[in-house]
């Protein structure tokens, strides 16, 4: 081999030799990228972008009516078929507390115009800690429903009932309280209703019942969904 020939075998191997330690790097900053982005992003943000990314794909016509809260709401998928008819825009999602709902009002309920906001959430900010008490609840609800008044000045602004979780017993008495207090302040309200669930989820002497819900005592089968049906259909706004 001549000396020219191997310079150039010399600087070849080098040159590989950097460029893996290039490719290395690079990688390592991807992944430290990743794990700083999914640490610092809030609750739930992955989510929040895939709706915003379906929106882009398939953008939602305003005036429809718009389901908005934690995931009785999530999981109901097959929604818009126990309700034909109606324009429903399920943006339930994960496990979300009220906190979560009003941190992304202005990301999934006010975008989209909706005639009508139904809200299912408070049940998990109570099951997470002793502290949160019915009043705190209700203060969340509150700030959320003027945040939407604000913004949606004649949009109907309905509530759904915190509902009975057998997985929950202990936190019963917090959540009769709360859903007792937002009843009352619904009521108030204008273009507002309470829509109460809880007692059509209960047997006639008053107990939970088990066959309504799924392994996790906490998310409901279609049976559950079909109690939710009709109670709820009467409240939705038709054209």
């Amino acid at each position: 081999m001549t000396p020219i020939n191997q310079l150039i075998c010399i600087l070849q191997s080098q040159y590989n030799i950097i460029m893996q330690k290039i490719f290395v790097s690079l990688f390592v900053l991807c992944v430290l990228h990743s794990s700083i982005s999914a640490q610092t992003a809030p609750p739930f943000w992955a989510e929040i972008k895939a709706f915003q990314y379906r929106d882009s794909i398939n953008p939602v016509a305003p005036n429809g009516i718009l389901f908005v809260g934690s995931s009785s709401f999530t999981k109901w998928k097959d929604v818009n078929d126990y309700f034909p008819g109606f324009n429903i825009i399920n943006r339930g999602f994960g496990g979300s507390s009220l906190t979560d709902v009003i941190r992304y009002t202005y990301n999934i309920i006010l975008p989209y115009q909706p005639k009508q906001v139904i809200i299912y959430c408070g049940e998990n900010d109570l099951a997470s800690s002793k502290e949160i008490t019915a009043t705190v609840v209700v203060n969340r609800v509150k700030t959320l429903f003027g945040m939407i008044r604000q913004n949606l000045p004649d949009a109907e602004i309905d509530f759904v009932s915190i509902k009975p979780s057998p997985v929950r017993m202990a936190i019963q008495p917090k959540v009769k309280e709360a859903n007792a207090i937002l009843k009352q302040f619904f009521n108030k309200q204008k273009h507002a209703e309470f829509i109460d669930v809880y007692d059509a989820m209960l047997d006639d002497k008053g107990n939970m019942r088990e066959e309504l819900y799924l392994s996790d005592r906490l998310h409901m089968k279609p049976v559950g969904y079909k109690i939710w049906q009709k109670i709820i259909q009467p409240y939705l706004l038709k054209d």
